[in-house]
């Protein structure tokens, strides 16, 4: 009998919620990952993720969760769920060399009748093509010795009203017993699971959900840079369609697309089609608007800039996290915005109530400690994430400000 009702392997921002919501459902769970600080920090109390507190890890310790970086307790565990990061490559191909080497863990360890689940984003095929022969080379047959599925990780960090449990779970399993397996572990922790026929259907719909948002972000930008063109305010623009109960959903523009989901798991699909042969230009198309706007937010800043006698202009970049209210910058547009106004020759420096450091190339930018600081510093204020503490602030004491969320008035602000 197994000790273990669940290895949860990566306690990242997709991880650590899943473990959270195993605890509270009263399962005997650990967490295992490579990254000895957050293992120690973890068991010391102190979380790392803050859609998980320290009060909820608090509670996770005193129901029995355990971390450690050891990987032979998978062999104890009833259900191993994989939750390591997928990102893109230097030339932005998909880099899924966590998810071959979680598998290659998971396959050492492997038990009979243990349940294995990839939560983590990738294109269809994975689980099939890529995972079932890692774990098979245990000498235990995927259907029969052991069950498999691909669950798709729905996490939005940072929302207040939907967390794991209250939204619904899509599981799709190998083979029909693998996906009852699946639904019968998820409906312990979820209030709705949705089982689809396979698992690349599963894999499929949450390419499905991001490529939505991000091509129809790219379309909004697209539509901005033309309004701009046409000499239009396109804040008012969107503002009136909305006003539309039917047949239009709202998006806003903004300064490009951040975060570890939206702008790579699109790129996942697109590369997976390429190697079919095919290709999507709705993606392709979306993906160079989205990636063009850092670039012309920079354009817009230098043209709004006034040109010193005596110094660089300074820049005063507000907000660099990905999303509003979240302490996370991977991939986020303030990084290829600042590496513009650098090669321009400002002064560029920046402030996050979340964010400590930005890595720029050809830069080390100076954090601002505080908005009354960057007042003073900059000749322009860039607002670039609709932070809490940024629309509750009175904006006034800033000498100019570009607006690129369409949040702010006032005689000073100028919206993107």
């Amino acid at each position: 009998m197994p000790q273990l009702d669940l290895a949860v392997l990566g306690l990242g921002y997709v991880g650590m919620p899943l473990a959270h919501e195993a605890s509270l459902s009263g399962l005997r769970v650990v967490g295992v990952d490579i990254d000895g600080d957050v293992v120690e920090g973890l068991m010391a109390g102190r979380s790392h993720i803050r859609d998980v507190s320290d009060e909820d890890l608090s509670r996770m310790l005193a129901g029995g969760f355990t971390a450690t970086t050891a990987p032979d307790v998978i062999a104890a565990a009833a259900t191993v769920v994989i939750c390591v990061p997928t990102p893109l490559d230097e030339q932005r191909r998909p880099n899924i060399s966590a998810v071959r080497a979680a598998a290659r863990l998971v396959s050492a360890h492997l038990a009979p009748g243990t349940l294995v689940v990839l939560e983590s984003t990738t294109y269809p095929g994975t689980t099939e093509e890529v995972i079932l022969p890692i774990l098979e080379q245990s000498g235990l047959t995927a259907g029969t010795d052991f069950f498999l599925a691909f669950s798709p990780e729905r996490i939005d960090p940072g929302n207040p009203e939907f967390s794991l449990r209250n939204t619904p779970k899509i599981v799709g399993g190998l083979t029909p017993a693998c996906g009852t397996a699946a639904e019968s572990f998820y409906s312990r922790i979820v209030n709705k699971v949705v089982p689809v026929r396979g698992t690349r259907e599963a894999e499929m719909a949450k390419l499905l959900e991001n490529t939505y948002r991000y091509v129809n972000v790219g379309l909004i930008n697209e539509m901005l840079l033309l309004s701009d063109a046409l000499g239009l305010d396109f804040w008012e623009v969107v503002g009136a369609a909305a006003t539309k109960p039917f047949g239009f959903q709202s998006f806003t523009p903004g300064p490009g697309v951040g975060g570890h989901c939206i702008p790579v798991d699109p790129i996942y699909l697109s590369h997976r089609l390429r190697d079919l042969g095919s290709n999507s230009e709705f993606i392709d198309i979306a993906d160079r608007t989205n990636e063009r706007m850092p670039r012309y937010v920079a354009a817009r800043v230098m043209k709004l800039l006034p040109v010193p006698d005596d110094r660089p202009a300074s820049v005063a970049l507000l907000g660099v996290a990905y999303k509003e209210d979240v302490a996370d910058a991977r991939e986020s547009p303030a990084v290829p915005l600042a590496e513009h106004l650098v090669a321009a020759g400002a002064d560029v420096r920046f402030h996050d109530p979340y964010i400590e450091h930005l890595p720029v190339r050809g830069a080390d930018l100076a954090p601002l400690r505080s908005l009354e600081e960057a007042f003073r510093f900059a000749d322009l204020v860039v607002v670039l994430q609709r932070h809490s503490q940024y629309v509750n602030t009175n904006f006034s004491p800033a000498r100019l400000v570009l607006d690129t969320r369409g949040f702010l008035h006032g005689d000073n602000v100028v919206r993107l």
